[in-house]
Order: C-alpha cells, then sequence, then structure tokens
C-alpha cells in the first residue's frame, strides 16, 4: 500500500503557529486546497498519534506555507524533532499567531473548521482567512520518498 501510495505526486504543506510563546509545526503532504471556495476551504491529514497536531491545535490561527522549490530542507527539519525544527530559516509571524516560511510558493492564514476521524488518521478541514502567493516559485513536489521541482519535470 505504501509503494502506491508513494507513487502520488504531492505538494508539501508546513503547517505552523505560535503556541503559548513557542513555534510548533508539521509538515503534511495529504494538502488538499479548493475543498470549498465558499467558505473557502483546504484539508490535511496526519496521523491521530501524532504529537505535534494535539499542541498545534490549540492555535487560533495556523499557517499554512506551500513550499516552493529549494526547501526541501527545511521541509525535513520541521518534520523532524520537535526541539529541532525551528531557527536558522526566515518566517514571518501573524498578529494571531500563524507562522509562515518566507519564499515559500504560497500561504493560506486559516482556522480549524473541523476533524474528522478516518482510519488511523484525523482529516483536519480548515477555513481560509487569507492568502498569498508568489508566482516565481515553482512548487515542491514529494513523490517516492523525495522531493522534485514541478519546473525541473516540465523541462525534462
Amino acid at each position: 500500500m505504501r509503494t502506491v501510495f508513494s507513487r502520488y505526486a504531492a505538494a508539501v504543506g508546513a503547517l505552523c503557529a505560535m503556541v503559548d510563546g513557542a513555534p510548533v509545526g508539521l509538515v503534511a503532504t495529504s494538502l488538499a486546497v479548493g475543498i470549498s471556495y465558499d467558505p473557502p476551504l483546504i484539508t490535511f491529514s496526519c496521523r491521530k498519534e501524532s504529537a505535534t497536531w494535539p499542541v498545534l491545535r490549540a492555535a487560533p490561527r495556523i499557517g499554512v506555507s506551500v513550499l516552493g522549490q529549494g526547501q526541501g530542507a527545511i521541509c525535513r527539519r520541521i518534520a523532524g524533532p520537535a526541539a529541532q525544527r525551528f531557527g536558522g530559516f526566515p518566517m514571518h509571524e501573524t498578529p494571531e499567531g500563524a507562522l509562515f516560511l518566507k519564499y515559500a510558493m504560497s500561504w493560506l492564514d486559516c482556522r480549524i473548521s473541523a476533524e474528522v476521524e478516518a482510519g488511523d488518521h484525523v482529516i483536519v478541514v480548515l477555513e481560509v482567512v487569507e492568502v498569498g502567493h508568489d508566482r516565481a516559485t515553482a512548487p515542491l513536489i514529494f513523490l517516492d520518498g523525495r522531493f522534485h521541482s514541478l519546473r525541473e519535470s516540465l523541462s525534462a
């Protein structure tokens, strides 16, 4: 099953916020945008056993940074041990506590709308409050356990 699922090319999202004065974040390749336009909704899923999601879900707003080419190392860092996830790369914090990675392809400032249990995961529905994007940045794609640039794939 994992082999089949890994063959699905996916955008990479870093979901981050300040919680009790500290940065908290996780990485999701299950990001789905455009679920609804009115209201604007996106989804992602995470394992029920996640130690990060129960902390992150306490944030009033969550910053979703859709990562761009060249941000694979940052992605691995945020997906790594909690004590080593942040620092060494530029971020922007909103007054509501959403955290965004600078130089991402796009940014979505969100609040939690719903959570649905689905097998060993939780599907989280986020309402998008504000957005921003950088058309010059190509997306970071995760496929077969590796990061790829869509721009590289299109020129090959």
